[in-house]
């Protein structure tokens, strides 16, 4: 493996951690004998554009710096490549850093956990979820969340997570259940009335809710988490129980493994790793080893 890492900064992650957790990670792995070549675009599309020339041209490592879009960005460079990804999370909801067992919001603690990955060559194969040739880590969000997400990203006040909690606000008051057509892997054809459909490669989103609790990155499988036809008030009593991941055990909730998950929904926006993919329908195959990653 070359000695040239390179780090992939998103400077705007954790409103400006991004930049700053360049610095430590960047010194953790020159400590660890590394070169370390830093890029940063000038918006997404020139920053993936670098990140793929930089695997092209046999970078040691790509390291994500930045939440969970920063690295859903930085799986669009590396999947399907033997280059491997590290992470080091700084954002929001870091999800897929919890999923691999990475640390949070300590950017020098992270560094080290990949450089002492790539001197110990701690390198394991995962699973990712595609989408039209676009590619997420941790879950595909359809319905109420996704509306949430919808509503949150047409507000320009207030700033931060808050104004996510307003959008759920406003959504529960104007929620009803949407009809779903579900096909699991090319079987029969499940028509239900769904509050939303969760497909999981990882366990969680939105910063630690374990929507999809039991999904597990190596198995070759999603969890599909269809959660039925809530009222407001059940739905009230229920949400909350998905930091624990024991929303799971409520009658409205069930569960469906699958490898391809195909939804029709009218009006309803999907979202991967929390970012935006496009109106339903969708289909969404699990890619068994798809990335390398390194960590713990």
């Amino acid at each position: 493996m070359t000695s040239e890492i390179t780090l992939f900064v998103n400077p705007t992650a954790g409103r400006g951690r991004g930049a700053h957790a360049a610095q430590p990670a960047a010194s953790a792995l020159r400590t660890a004998g590394f070169s370390v070549r830093t890029i940063l675009g000038a918006d997404a599309a020139d920053g993936l554009h670098r990140a793929r020339e930089a695997v092209d041209d046999g970078t040691g490592a790509l390291i994500a710096v930045g939440g969970d879009g920063m690295a859903n960005l930085a799986l669009q460079a590396v999947a399907g490549t033997r280059t491997p990804l590290g992470i080091v999370a700084v954002g929001t909801g870091n999800d897929f850093a919890r999923a691999l067992g990475l640390p949070v919001r300590d950017p020098a603690a992270a560094g080290r956990v990949v450089a002492e990955a790539l001197k110990e060559n701690r390198v394991r194969d995962i699973d990712l979820g595609r989408v039209d040739g676009t590619w997420f880590g941790t879950v595909l969000a359809s319905g109420f969340d996704s509306r949430v997400n919808d509503r949150g990203n047409r507000m320009r006040l207030p700033a931060g997570r808050f104004k996510y909690d307003l959008a759920m606000v406003a959504e529960l008051a104007a929620f009803r259940p949407v009809p779903y057509k579900i096909t699991l892997d090319g079987g029969a054809v499940h028509e239900v009335e769904a509050t939303l459909v969760a497909v999981g490669n990882g366990s969680s989103y939105g910063g630690g809710m374990k929507i999809c609790a039991g999904a597990d990155l190596t198995d070759g499988l999603f969890d599909v988490t269809v959660v039925g036809d809530c009222s407001r008030r059940t739905l009230l009593r229920v949400f909350p129980r998905v930091y624990k991941g024991t929303h799971l055990e409520h009658p409205k909730v069930t569960v469906h493994r699958a490898a391809r998950v195909e939804l029709v929904a009218e009006g309803v926006t999907g979202y991967a790793d929390g970012e935006p993919l496009g109106p339903l329908p969708l289909a969404a195959e699990c890619v068994a080893g798809a990335a390398r990653v390194l960590g713990p």
